[in-house]
């Protein structure tokens, strides 16, 4: 292969729901897809600056939901937000959204005729050179390419947030992360305790419950909304806070944190069979257990971290984009720290609406007459 770096005008890291919609606007700002032959070697050609790709890590379409448990069913998702330009087909229900989304994605990619690479797994995002307005060198286990501006889209499926607790090396069960979660039934006749207060712990506990016995743990009491939740309010308001937050360069937290849990019917039928019953943290790990607040034992075979994700950015380390608070400060989708980076499917835009609208908007900064890829008249 080829060691000398492909010159693109736009690298899109990600093929989810956000890095396809950042690919069907560069096509609609006039972008055309970059040579894909590895052999094809860097030129200064400044037509260049017109073109893109897209490197996607998975071997498949899809994105994250590929890799969801097995029995997440479209009927209980929260919602898949139409991709632009082309809306989804009926889904049934009672399908796994771990093929439906998929099959939506690869459908969408075909029709747009996106230059996906895959699989294509980015090691490093540099500088290329000390100007401000130079390109950024990607780096891939597929050979490297030279930019003028990066779209991340890399989510956080692939950061999944696993506590370091005492004890926990010692614990002769089964530890596992809901990344790592395929269907409630592998924990028949076993004792469970499923730790954190999101979403996704109680999906767990939904299912788990129906086939063992479970033991709920989290930090914080968790809240449930009884009203009902109105997206065109609470969806609006919940997008300002973690804008705020985005944009002051805070660490990003849960979407729970701001919204609450949400009364399903699933929830309520669990809460029912008291599933939902909520202990505080335990102390420490024990060989064959937990040790509670109160000093007492509880037996348990797994504890399953449902502790949620932090965004994918391992990759952009080299540029130094977080700061000493954790976060990574952004004004809409772009940097503050680095300009040439934009990062879509982040903060406000982690929600498939969002993840559409922030892909749009990539674009748009990236080619408004002010911006570095404005389009040749």
């Amino acid at each position: 292969m080829n060691k000398q770096a492909h010159r693109v005008g736009v690298v899109v890291i990600g093929a989810g729901q956000a890095g396809l919609s950042a690919g069907y606007h560069l096509q609609r700002s006039g972008f055309r897809p970059a040579a894909q032959d590895a052999a094809t070697p860097a030129t200064q050609d400044p037509t260049e600056q017109q073109t893109f790709v897209m490197l996607d890590a998975d071997a498949a379409p899809g994105g994250a939901w590929q890799h969801r448990w097995e029995s997440l069913r479209m009927g209980t998702v929260n919602g898949i937000f139409d991709l632009p330009g082309m809306p989804k087909p009926p889904l049934d229900p009672k399908e796994p959204s771990r093929t439906a989304v998929p099959g939506y994605f690869a459908a969408f990619e075909a029709r747009m005729r996106l230059p996906i690479l895959r699989p294509v797994r980015v090691n490093s995002v540099f500088r290329a050179d000390d100007d401000a307005a130079g390109e950024l060198l990607v780096v891939t286990d597929q050979g490297s390419w030279r930019a003028r501006a990066v779209i991340n889209a890399t989510g956080t499926w692939n950061n999944p947030l696993l506590p370091s607790y005492p004890g926990q090396e010692s614990f002769t069960g089964t530890q596992l992360h809901t990344r790592d979660y395929s269907r409630a039934e592998d924990f028949s006749g076993k004792r469970v305790a499923v730790v954190g207060g999101g979403i996704s712990a109680v999906q767990h506990l939904e299912e788990i419950s129906l086939h063992a016995k479970t033991f709920w743990y989290t930090r914080r009491e968790p809240v449930f909304n009884d009203a009902d939740f109105r997206p065109e309010i609470e969806g609006r308001r919940t997008i300002e806070r973690v804008t705020a937050n985005a944009e002051a360069g805070n660490p990003p937290g849960s979407i729970v944190s701001y919204t609450g849990l949400i009364w399903t019917p699933g929830a309520r039928a669990a809460h029912a069979r008291g599933a939902l019953d909520r202990r505080p943290m335990f102390t420490r790990i024990e060989p064959y257990g937990v040790r509670e607040a109160d000093g007492s034992f509880t037996s348990v075979d797994v504890i399953l971290w449902a502790t949620g994700f932090r965004p994918a950015l391992k990759h952009l380390a080299p540029l130094q984009l977080v700061n000493s608070r954790g976060g990574v400060q952004v004004r809409g989708t772009q940097v503050v720290a680095e300009p040439r980076v934009h990062l879509i499917g982040f903060g406000p835009s982690q929600s498939t609406v969002g993840a559409n609208r922030a892909g749009r908007e990539a674009v748009r900064m990236l080619t408004s007459t002010s911006g570095p890829l404005a389009p040749s008249s």
